[in-house]
């Protein structure tokens, strides 16, 4: 079973988190902030990822400190569950339709973390949420990971439905990407390391 889990305790926020990279889509979120606990439900069940997240944050000053170090806290719970990724498929690329919206991720677990994120305007909040903490999230996701990240929304108008899609198509995503292919051996990659 690939799995971690990450305890990250600062001034503003105090984590636990466990992932299942095997898992089944089971998920108990609390971050504080209802909108981000729906879409990390969404992200464990398309990603059919097994993951608790307690957070107890500053959410009395804003969302940020929360979505960010849930962020940092993923990634590494993502990048110690990989191991030395031997055997994974390494990449994953998926179109999520939602409504009117269409999102797109397609990210490389390379070790070479990177984010391009564009996803048009945004309602300022959807619910208690920032929607601009989603650019945060998925850039501190990547960085801890080790995952170069594209994020792109080329159409949409319901700011919701825009950032569900970006969750929902990044539990695709990576759910491919970390898939085992007994036919590869080592690493996938012609240097021999990610």
């Amino acid at each position: 079973m690939r799995a971690a889990q990450v305890v990250r305790n600062t001034a503003e926020t105090e984590i636990k988190l466990t992932l299942n990279l095997d898992g089944e889509g089971l998920s108990r979120i609390d971050s504080g902030i209802g909108f981000f606990d729906h879409m990390l439900t969404l992200f464990a069940a398309h990603g059919l990822f097994d993951l608790e997240v307690d957070c107890d944050g500053d959410v009395h000053v804003d969302g940020h400190h929360s979505v960010e170090d849930i962020g940092i806290a993923l990634g590494n719970a993502v990048k110690t569950a990989l191991g030395e990724k031997k055997g994974i498929k390494r990449y994953g690329t998926s179109y999520v339709p939602m409504d009117e919206a269409l999102a797109f991720v397609s990210l490389d677990i390379s070790g070479r973390p990177y984010l391009v994120y564009d996803a048009g305007e945004m309602a300022p909040l959807i619910g208690d949420y920032d929607s601009e903490l989603t650019e945060e999230f998925l850039r501190a996701f990547s960085v801890h990971a080790g995952i170069t990240l594209h994020v792109k929304v080329p159409y949409g108008r319901n700011s919701h439905h825009k950032v569900e899609g970006i969750f929902k198509a990044l539990g695709h995503a990576l759910r491919d990407a970390v898939q085992i292919d007994e036919r590869i051996q080592g690493v996938l990659s012609t240097k021999g390391i990610l």
